[in-house]
């Protein structure tokens, strides 16, 4: 009785490689990355505002949030569109689909005078729209 050893033929003659191919992970993760760099800027809002510092527990976000933006010289803005107060109430109607449920998240310059802000707020419940929520920087140290 006899053992063959080495050569001859057999499944295990071609050497196996066990190495994971990494390529297509790299692959995938760059275009990934590329998709967030991409679409990371176009999730905010480029109106400029100076927030004023908040201690609150930050809300979750709904999916599609509606930012209205006053500026320090009285320039309203919904999103990056300018609208004037009295077109405001037609223009929400539009952009909310007449659901007055809504919320609508109001930012506001810290050295706005508060006239100018209550009117904004008046002007939106007397339209129905009363979810309004107020925008703050977070200044909360961990």
């Amino acid at each position: 009785m006899g053992a063959k050893l080495g050569g001859g033929g057999g499944k295990h003659d071609v050497e196996q490689n066990s190495e994971i191919n990494v390529t297509p992970f790299v692959d995938v993760m760059l275009v990934l990355l590329i998709i967030f760099m991409v679409a990371a800027p176009l999730a905010t809002v480029s109106v400029k505002v100076d927030l004023p510092p908040s201690n609150a527990a930050p809300t979750p976000n709904p999916a599609e949030p509606i930012f209205l933006s006053l500026q320090k010289d009285g320039k309203l803005y919904i999103g990056d569109d300018l609208v004037t107060l009295g077109a405001l109430p037609g223009v929400m109607e539009q952009r909310t689909g007449g659901n007055r449920e809504e919320r609508i998240f109001v930012r506001a310059d810290q050295d706005l005078m508060y006239g100018r802000l209550m009117e904004l707020i008046n002007t939106l419940q007397d339209a129905g729209f009363y979810r309004v929520g107020l925008v703050a920087e977070d200044v909360r140290e961990f």
